[in-house]
């Protein structure tokens, strides 16, 4: 069953929906267009809000079905965290679209919903307040990538019951999602950096 999990997480995860959905709506492929990632944010640049918003719902959605799928067909908790871990590996290494994919932020946030739904809120509480302090979007979505499994350790025993594979499959995921931000670092180092509710020039 683990690697079935594995596999079948890698799969699912490998269904970029940004460009599924911009073909299916008769839109641009989101990889040649804006900041060339597929994902909800550069789909949004199309100027399709309905895309964007299925896009963001799909990947989300699809980072939630494996863990949820291991755990209702009696799998323990560490599998089905693995399982999510494979879905986000998916998303940003798609085996769908020549390994092109996108940042993994909405894939992550259905991991944890999938993983433990008071974890995925405290996730995206953290989320929130970076946004609202900095107007940084994607220095709230790495921020919050690394304070899950934090959160997770520190809530063990007390919200939730942690386990080691749990904690591992959020830190490697919080870890590429930073990577996959390595070109957001940089412009945020020199400044550069879109904030939410301004336009560039």
């Amino acid at each position: 069953m683990p690697l079935l999990a594995l596999l079948g997480g890698y799969l699912v995860g490998s269904l970029s929906f940004a460009v599924i959905i911009s073909r299916f709506m008769g839109l641009s492929d989101p990889r040649t267009y804006g900041s060339k990632n597929p994902g909800a944010t550069n789909v949004l640049r199309s100027g399709n809000k309905k895309a964007a918003v299925l896009t963001l719902l799909f990947d989300a959605f699809k980072g939630w079905l494996p863990v949820w799928a291991v755990l209702m067909l009696g799998g323990d908790a560490s599998v089905a965290a693995l399982a999510g871990l494979a879905a986000f590996v998916g998303h940003l290494y798609p085996v769908f679209f020549r390994f092109q994919g996108g940042k993994g932020v909405a894939t992550a946030l259905g991991v944890l919903v999938g993983v433990n739904a008071l974890l995925a809120l405290a996730t995206l509480g953290t989320f929130a307040i970076v946004v609202y302090f900095s107007r940084f979007v994607s220095l709230a979505s790495m921020v919050a990538a690394v304070f899950a499994p934090v959160y997770l350790v520190f809530g063990d025993g007390v919200a939730w019951q942690a386990q080691g594979a749990q904690v591992l499959s959020l830190s490697v995921m919080g870890l590429l999602l930073v990577w996959r931000h390595r070109e957001n670092i940089n412009r945020l180092f020199a400044g550069t950096e879109s904030k939410v509710g301004t336009k560039k020039s």
